[in-house]
């Protein structure tokens, strides 16, 4: 066996670490204070390039005790969408889910609408105006960002709302 006690840690790694972490601190903390550019978020991107509104429905989401879920138009207070319970609806209830807690993190009202909005270059966005934040729908995948693109089809005023069928395994509850 070899004596490790005459062997010391060699101090050149130990300044190397020292540097990385000194540079890190700096890049980050000049990002921060604005001494150094940040990226460009999508939303950012979008109104540099004044990228135009296609369609876009403000919606309040509410939570039934026989597990449905109800999407309302916003302007209009009328029930627009009705996910039936057990049905295929767990993107949009997680991500509502997600959206309710930070509205509880930030102490605004639960009950507030959201956005959906289609861009002109293909994006789809969901926009909750009581706390700013925006999430890009398509980054989750496309059979998720369809999930939400559905409640932007056209439906006539006089028109019942569109129900969303069951699946027999989903899981239930929203809030």
């Amino acid at each position: 066996m070899s004596d490790f006690t005459t062997e010391r840690f060699p101090k050149s790694a130990l300044y190397a670490a020292a540097a990385l972490i000194s540079v890190s601190i700096v890049t980050v903390g000049s990002i921060r204070i604005g001494i150094l550019p940040s990226n460009e978020t999508a939303p950012q991107s979008r109104e540099r390039r004044q990228v135009a509104v296609v369609t876009a429905r403000e919606f309040r989401f509410e939570d039934r005790p026989d597990g449905a879920l109800h999407a309302f138009d916003a302007k209009t207070d009328r029930l627009a969408f009705i996910f039936a319970p057990g049905s295929n609806t767990g993107f949009i209830r997680g991500v509502m889910r997600g959206l309710m807690r930070e509205r509880r993190l930030h102490e605004v009202a639960r009950t507030g609408p959201v956005m959906v909005t289609q861009w002109a270059d293909g994006a789809l966005t969901l926009e909750d105006k009581s706390t700013g934040r925006i999430l890009e729908l398509g980054s989750f995948g496309s059979t998720n960002r369809a999930a939400f693109a559905q409640l932007l089809v056209p439906q006539p005023a006089d028109a019942p709302p569109m129900v969303v069928g069951p699946s027999a395994d989903a899981p239930r509850g929203f809030f």
